[in-house]
């Protein structure tokens, strides 16, 4: 099972619920997104309309982050059998290299742990002791964050022996993923050929963003198509 996600650039609505969603659920702190929409303009007046693109961590097969950070032998970036690449806080050191490699914008620096919601005090997830949450949520200052594709929800499938509803279960599916009013999102499993991504990917053309770095993104992007 490979993970991958595909965004339909001509479906997104720029709502920024994915946005709002993956605040929520996965404690990042403010200013520092895993998830945020580019927007711009295209066509000649009258004609125009404008473009959305949600961008998040693109969970590279040949992540540079990775590359950076093995480089120096710190080691705290690691990617999994299921193509997830995640950060392990406790090893992390802070030096930026990730950040100053990734052509995505994805890494963002943890320079201190503030409120979600500065003077309203704490969300109910934000009670959660720290120790009752899952590792990928325990932040650290003077770290580095980025989207884990919901790695908590993913291992929860895997361990429960459910890695068949990954992308079809709210359960274990990212929460960027589920809570998308208009079905521009959609993750699963690529080396599935009957899964959705698979048949969206081949039906759609869907392609990657900055392939001429050679990351090899699993992020997929439908820039054009009908529909499915």
């Amino acid at each position: 099972m490979k993970l991958v996600r595909v965004i339909d650039t001509t479906k997104c609505i720029g709502c920024r619920a994915c946005v709002a969603a993956c605040m929520n659920e996965n404690f990042y702190v403010p200013g520092n997104p895993w998830n945020f929409v580019i927007e711009y303009e295209v066509g000649k007046f009258p004609n125009v309309r404008r473009v959305f693109v949600p961008m998040n961590c693109m969970h590279c097969e040949d992540p540079p982050c990775k590359r950076a950070c093995d480089a120096i032998g710190v080691g705290a970036i690691t990617k999994n059998e299921y193509g997830v690449v995640l950060i392990d806080y406790e090893k992390c050191i802070g030096c930026k290299y990730c950040i100053a490699v990734c052509p995505y914008g994805a890494p963002q620096y943890i320079k201190e742990i503030k409120n979600l919601f500065p003077g309203r005090g704490k969300t109910p997830y934000e009670n959660i002791p720290y120790e009752n949450r899952h590792w990928t949520h325990r932040k650290k200052e003077n770290t580095v964050e980025k989207c884990t594709f919901c790695w908590h929800r993913i291992e929860k499938a895997i361990e429960e022996g459910k890695t068949h509803l990954i992308g079809k279960d709210p359960e274990y599916t990212p929460a960027c993923d589920v809570v998308c009013p208009v079905r521009a999102r959609h993750f699963g499993d690529i080396n599935d050929p009957n899964s959705e991504v698979s048949k969206i990917i081949a039906k759609k053309k869907a392609t990657q963003l900055k392939k001429e770095y050679g990351t090899r993104p699993q992020v997929y992007y439908v820039l054009e198509g009908g529909d499915y």
